[in-house]
């Protein structure tokens, strides 16, 4: 009894790891990979270019490694797979010059990375079933990890310039996909065979549907923030280590509300809690649109704990209530298709073009409309579907 007791500890131990890890690499990517493209010559056109097809190949992989993972019952070997992928492509990535070139090797660095999120949570989530143990004690190490790799390598960055960036990528990767070889792979325990049409019933279903497309229309807010904070932040005259501080602030805000969200989470019902994240978002980004002093952008980089926080942590509850274990890495591929692929493919193109002919003011007040769109969104199908949660 008492070595399995130490076996479990052992497991959930590398699982916080590699969430810690696999978060660092997610901080260079939203933090300074626009920042790189920008030092090597690209234009904003270009950096939401690239940063739309990862998203828009995101919508296939995302669906295609969820629906292999549980169809071979298997997430482990999945992500060591895409980890290996990535730190291939990763390295052919920051060896290319040529724009053409980039764009078609950071879509297969996508085809490989935007899945890792959504795998990681399903294991955790397999992995925790039927204990006492809550979604929200692993994800709290991705907030340090990220909160850990904004500040430091951004301080690093700004010492030794971008081109660390391709070290600092390479590292982190090698690093998860080391820790992913010693992951305890996690199945359903369900017995049922797999039927992908009762998947196709379930997501079908109207309620499911208008909660991704609500879902869908606040993420292309946050993805506004995600993509271009780096580039709002350059061009109020921050230097690298200022971006850093931004975002270590955002993630480090997240950690007291996982805290609390893993204890007392449960006493709420998911859509008004996600109502209030919907105005939030809505407040934080219409300060962010009249702001001139990037001192003020930290500031208000510290109410992602409400918005993002809290949000996060209530869809992942709700997709879990509403699609069986037998489903769950392709129940949340679907939401990452929403969350970061369709939302990340609009906030590239739109956001891109409105950063660069209105300009970053603009494209958080749109960013503010499209958060109450969303509030509203929530509310209907609380009234609607009340008698459901």
């Amino acid at each position: 009894m008492d070595s399995s007791i130490q076996l479990n500890k052992t497991n959930f131990g590398v699982q916080r790891g590699f969430t810690f890890s696999f978060y660092m690499t997610m901080a260079i990517i939203v933090s300074y990979f626009p920042l790189y493209f920008q030092s090597i010559g690209y234009s904003t056109i270009q950096i939401g270019l690239l940063y739309s097809i990862g998203p828009m190949i995101g919508i296939v992989s995302n669906l295609f490694w969820g629906i292999v993972s549980d169809k071979l019952r298997t997430v482990k070997k999945i992500l060591i797979c895409i980890l290996a992928g990535q730190l291939i492509m990763a390295f052919i990535v920051f060896h290319t010059g040529h724009f053409g070139l980039l764009m078609f090797f950071m879509a297969i660095f996508f085809f490989f990375q935007s899945p890792t999120s959504s795998l990681n949570d399903s294991l955790t989530l397999l992995s925790i079933s039927g204990t006492n143990k809550s979604y929200a004690s692993f994800r709290i190490w991705g907030s340090i990890g990220f909160a850990v790799a904004s500040l430091v390598f951004g301080m690093l960055l700004k010492q030794q310039g971008s081109s660390l960036t391709a070290v600092l990528s390479l590292s982190t990767i090698s690093i998860s996909f080391l820790l992913s070889l010693m992951l305890t792979d996690a199945r359903s325990h369900s017995r049922k065979k797999l039927e992908f049409a009762g998947l196709v019933q379930i997501v079908a279903s109207r309620r499911l549907l208008l909660f991704l497309l609500t879902i869908t229309i606040v993420s292309v807010a946050h993805r506004f923030n995600d993509g271009f904070l780096a580039l709002f932040l350059k061009q109020l005259g921050a230097d690298q280590s200022i971006v850093g501080w931004s975002w270590m602030v955002s993630a480090t805000s997240e950690i007291p509300i996982f805290f609390l969200l893993s204890k007392y989470g449960h006493r709420y019902k998911e859509l008004p809690l996600l109502a209030v994240c919907g105005i939030v978002y809505a407040v934080r980004f219409l300060l962010m649109s009249q702001v001139d002093n990037p001192l003020w952008v930290i500031a208000i980089q510290a109410m992602h704990s409400i918005s993002f926080g809290i949000f996060f942590f209530t869809v992942i509850r709700y997709i879990q209530r509403n699609v069986p274990d037998e489903f769950r890495s392709t129940g949340q591929a679907i939401f990452a298709v929403c969350w970061s692929g369709l939302a990340g493919l609009i906030s590239g193109t739109l956001g891109g073009w409105l950063f660069r002919d209105w300009g970053p003011h603009w494209m958080y007040g749109i960013g503010a409309l499209l958060s109450l769109v969303g509030v509203i969104g929530f509310l209907i199908l609380h009234y609607v579907y009340r008698e459901d949660e």
